[in-house]
């Protein structure tokens, strides 16, 4: 066994550059990462599931090729979501009716990061069917922020960021639909990329033609985020909408920065608004732009048809997925889930109609404004973590909200658009949490978001005070 918990602190990028010249091998992180686990998951419960004989197994198939033909990750481990399933290893969805699954197949996005050099040793934390931004579920319980035990970790890819934060992940899968990326970066000071439909495949899916759910990476910085995206992307056959693998890789674009020249700066994208620690801090963010030369306006987007069109079109997404569910499942369900299905179930035609016209309006407000300015930034999250015990958010920053996912309207609502969007931590509040800010590029223009996001980052600097509680 060899455990150098040192590595910890390294960029997966420094990792995978360890990997390639052999200075240490998959094995050795495995070690490291086990150890690791063993010292902060007790507190944090993050990876719930792990499958580290599973991951030795792949390992030892890796180092049998040449250094040349073992991928771009060249056999870095990543956690895979509890959502997504993984060949041999429990897959429960967080929910008490898949607590037993072990699936015989992987899906076709872990496929793609196995075959780019990844190693999968673990499963993280969800809540049940990825529902709302607090991750807990009647199989496996909260996953804590390692920031501060007693506060959320965000959700629903909170498992995967607390495991970022708390040091027992380099990189890590996601998905988002409401935010489920961008909400638990921002709670736990990591990276979380919400790429264009279609950039990272998945499946098999119930609804292959879905744009709303994506999948996508999660890592410490902006570079290696992008890291994990080339390795996510490829087109899948049984994936319909899937993109083709860029002509220069997203990792050399990040480290190719370049600061953007204009900036709109939205406090709330007129459907929103934020504590105000956590707009104090985006916009000492945005000053600290300016005073490197940026040109930042204040921008009066409007997003606020949002809501409706967002609840809608999630709910037929909900009732195609987990109609089934719902009719043989009930008594186990999460209240919220149940409430979800129902929803969509009774939707009626023309409140689907009245849905994707709003969509397309949304969609062309943000084209207008982004043929004036390189990128939009706004809040990652209006609140900061929360206490575990509370479920969700239903009153901030003098706001009531109807339904438990309408806190995350700042990010639901540019999940609408189509583009890609990136979290980025900004700053720190008093009380000792991260606060971020989404950085919102054009139309399949992840090339240049990862550019501008990691110029930005490079601006910020250094952003944390301190350790995390854990890790």
């Amino acid at each position: 066994m060899s455990v150098d918990l040192s590595l910890i602190e390294r960029s997966a990028c420094d990792v995978v550059e360890l990997l390639r010249e052999e200075a240490l091998s998959p094995h050795d992180l495995l070690d490291t990462l086990a150890a690791q686990v063993a010292r902060v998951e007790p507190q944090v419960n993050a990876l719930p599931t792990l499958c580290f004989e599973r991951a030795h197994a792949h390992a030892d198939a890796l180092l049998k090729k040449p250094v040349a033909e073992r991928g771009l990750l060249c056999g870095l481990p990543v956690p895979i979501k509890d959502l997504t399933d993984v060949a041999g290893v429990r897959t429960t969805r967080g929910s008490l009716v898949y607590r037993d699954r072990i699936p015989a197949t992987s899906d076709a996005g872990v496929r793609l990061l196995e075959a780019h050099g990844g190693v999968v040793y673990a499963k993280s934390n969800t809540p049940e069917f990825g529902s709302g931004g607090h991750t807990y579920n009647s199989v496996f319980g909260i996953t804590r922020n390692p920031w501060d035990l007693s506060r959320s970790a965000g959700g629903s890819s909170g498992g995967a960021a607390a495991a970022l934060a708390s040091g027992t992940a380099w990189v890590a899968q996601g998905s988002d639909l409401a935010g489920s990326l961008r909400t638990p970066s921002a709670f736990c000071g990591v990276v979380g990329l919400r790429p264009t439909p279609g950039r990272v495949s998945y499946g098999p899916a119930a609804n292959p033609y879905d744009t709303l759910g994506i999948h996508g990476p999660m890592a410490r910085n902006v570079t290696d985020a992008a890291l994990l995206l080339d390795a996510m992307c490829g087109e899948v056959e049984s994936v319909p909408l899937s993109l083709g693998e860029p002509a220069r890789s997203f990792l050399a674009h990040a480290r190719s920065p370049r600061r953007p020249a204009r900036v709109a700066f939205s406090a709330g994208l007129g459907i929103a608004t934020a504590e105000p620690e956590i707009l104090a801090i985006c916009r000492q963010t945005m000053d600290r732009l300016a005073g490197a030369g940026i040109g930042v306006d204040e921008s009066d987007l409007d997003l606020s048809a949002a809501t409706q069109a967002f609840h809608t079109l999630r709910g037929i997404a909900y009732a195609t997925n987990y109609e089934d569910v719902l009719a043989q499942h009930r008594d186990v369900l999460n209240p919220n889930v149940i409430w979800n299905i129902e929803f969509g179930l009774q939707l009626d035609n023309r409140a689907m109609r009245s849905a994707q016209r709003t969509r397309a309006e949304l969609f062309h407000k943000m084209i207008a404004l982004l043929q004036r300015y390189d990128v939009l930034i706004c809040p990652a999250s209006i609140v900061l973590p929360f206490p575990v015990e509370a479920r969700d958010i239903r009153d901030a920053a003098g706001q009531h909200f109807d339904t438990y996912i309408d806190w995350l309207a700042i990010t639901y609502a540019l999940t609408l658009t189509g583009m890609p969007v990136i979290a980025i931590p900004c700053g720190m509040s008093a009380s000792g949490l991260p606060v971020g800010i989404q950085i919102v590029g054009k139309v399949r223009g992840e090339a240049a978001l990862l550019s501008a996001a990691r110029a930005v980052e490079e601006i910020i600097g250094t952003w944390a005070t301190g350790q995390p509680q854990v890790r």
